[in-house]
């Protein structure tokens, strides 16, 4: 294996068990919920994901806090000091400023240890959909690619990494100015759905709106239908806001409609749900485009 580290936020949402196994280190984000501030560990230490999702449902004041430059320069320089290559794949720059901080770190730290190689990849990506980016970059690096042929990696899938999202309350966009009010009280009342994913730019867009969950779901199978390439060789990343049974059915639909190579399932997280709310339902596949 070329020896590097790879390092990410925790806004990836990979199974904690499974960053351990990749040999990926994640710096932490923080949500704050009615003045208590939570740091998002994938392990769940400080506040457990569904205990988070159970408090979201009455708490009034919900923020997240991206890492500050001085943050990434505690955790990077330590590593770049004891000899350490460093590849940084941060959240998208679209939805949270992390990524900004942490390219701000890696220039220092590059001007600092100019014998060292410090990059940073703004991955567009969120939520399971930034794990899975890493996912794929651990495996590249497992293989023996080096740091600059994973960097590279990074930049040209980055813009094929499909998202699509649905949620079941839209009230929680509503709060983070997703949807206008008017659009969210009608549509919680006629139970529609809106069917968004990430776009070029790593901002989260309303494309569709389905009537129902269950309709809301299949339409992100067909999404996977039309835009998905060579899945019997994919691994499917799915994430969901403490609704793993409606998690499941996606994944039952998928399996019995594509002859995927494996499918991966687990929370959003803290800073993400704080924004999407429970019930968001999100897939995760390579495609020809976005």
């Amino acid at each position: 294996m070329s020896k590097f580290i790879i390092l990410t936020d925790s806004s990836c949402d990979l199974p904690a068990a499974m960053a351990s196994e990749l040999e990926v280190e994640v710096l932490p984000l923080t949500v704050y919920i009615e003045g208590d501030n939570y740091r998002n560990y994938l392990d769940g230490r400080e506040i457990g994901f569904h205990d988070f999702y159970q408090r979201l449902q009455t708490a009034k004041n919900v923020k997240t806090s991206a890492v500050n430059q001085a943050q990434f320069l505690e955790v990077l320089e330590p590593m770049v000091a004891a000899g350490n290559d460093v590849l940084y794949l941060g959240f998208s720059s679209g939805l949270s400023g992390t990524y900004n901080a942490g390219a701000l770190a890696v220039r220092e730290l590059s001007e600092r240890y100019p014998q060292r190689k410090v990059y940073a990849v703004d991955t567009l990506c969120a939520s399971l959909g930034q794990g899975l980016l890493v996912y794929l970059c651990c495996m590249k690096r497992r293989e023996g690619a080096t740091i600059e042929e994973v960097r590279d990696y990074a930049e040209a899938t980055k813009l094929h990494l499909c998202h699509w999202f649905t949620v079941d309350d839209l009230m929680f966009l509503k709060r983070g100015g997703r949807v206008s009010a008017a659009t969210a009280i009608v549509g919680s009342m006629l139970s529609i759905k809106p069917v968004m994913h990430v776009d070029d730019e790593g901002h989260l867009i309303k494309v569709d709106t389905a009537r129902g969950r269950k309709a809301s779901i299949r339409a992100l199978v067909a999404e996977m239908e039309k835009r998905g390439i060579d899945l019997p060789n994919q691994h499917i990343f799915i994430s969901h806001g403490d609704c793993e049974d409606d998690a499941n059915y996606l994944a039952k639909l998928i399996r019995e409609k594509f002859p995927v190579k494996d499918i991966t399932i687990n929370y959003v997280g803290p800073v993400i749900g704080a924004h999407s709310g429970p019930g968001t339902l999100a897939l995760f596949f390579l495609g020809a485009k976005r």
